[in-house]
């Protein structure tokens, strides 16, 4: 154990439940879908290729629960709910996207190591 008051290195650290739900990969993609402005369940289940709906369902819920995200109702006919990040939520784009461009840029040589090492095994 650290001085630290959080320490991600320690199983049960409320710190390290945070960052398992932020590198997640539908966490990922959702926050990032929603980088533009609120939108519905249906809109970000269409942007974020592969999630079920009862993953995005998950997700979105530990996003709210985290206070990362904001749902919405509105009662309307036929009801409408919007999510949206939140504050918080908003300050994970930028780390995200530094995540997303280093992805980008180093694509090439990871398909490059992955190919030398399945040759290799």
């Amino acid at each position: 154990m650290t001085d630290r008051p959080f320490d991600p290195y320690v199983r049960d650290c409320p710190t390290r439940q945070l960052l398992d739900r932020i590198g997640d990969r539908w966490t990922v993609l959702v926050v990032g879908t929603l980088t533009g402005g609120p939108l519905r369940f249906s809109e970000i289940a269409r942007r974020v290729d592969g999630v079920s709906q009862k993953m995005l369902t998950q997700t979105l819920r530990a996003l709210e629960r985290d206070g990362l995200v904001t749902r919405t109702h509105h009662p309307e006919i036929p009801p409408r709910v919007e999510y949206e990040l939140t504050e918080a939520g908003r300050t994970l784009q930028e780390p995200l996207r530094a995540l997303e461009d280093w992805a980008t840029v180093h694509m090439a040589g990871v398909l490059s190591a992955r190919e030398g090492y399945d040759a290799a095994v």
